[in-house]
């Protein structure tokens, strides 16, 4: 069995998805997109057994890995959302134009984007 369905990772990224609006949810732009990385961090804060079952490093510039469980998001994401078994995600990219560093709060810990400066940085929002 994949990582993908035995820890329901597209029932669980899509609850991870529905992010609240700091705008209103009436606003044009509609919902919010999250990096690879945010839904990598929730899935961990929510789902720790589990994301440590998996065995992965969030990932960042400091992982010294090539696998991580935001690489393996990110991919999969895009994989399903092309093929068509994932309608209800769409994805898009963050251009790492004028961009220097990227930083996420990992649970009170600095986490540099290792795609800045080599690659434009996916993002995955939910469709209603």
């Amino acid at each position: 069995m994949t990582i993908w369905k035995q820890y329901n990772l597209e029932e669980r990224i899509l609850n991870i998805l529905n992010v609240r609006y700091s705008h209103g949810p009436e606003h044009h732009f509609g919902r919010p997109f999250l990096t690879p990385y945010q839904i990598a961090i929730s899935f961990r804060e929510q789902y720790q057994a589990d994301f440590d079952a998996i065995g992965m490093p969030i990932g960042g510039i400091d992982t010294g890995q090539h696998n991580s469980f935001s690489q393996y998001i990110a991919r999969e994401l895009s994989r399903r959302i092309r093929n068509g078994s994932i309608s209800n995600i769409e994805g898009s990219f963050l251009s790492d134009n004028h961009i220097v560093e990227l930083i996420f709060n990992d649970s009170g810990h600095e986490l540099r984007s290792s795609s800045i400066n080599n690659f434009d940085l996916s993002m995955f929002r939910r469709i209603d």
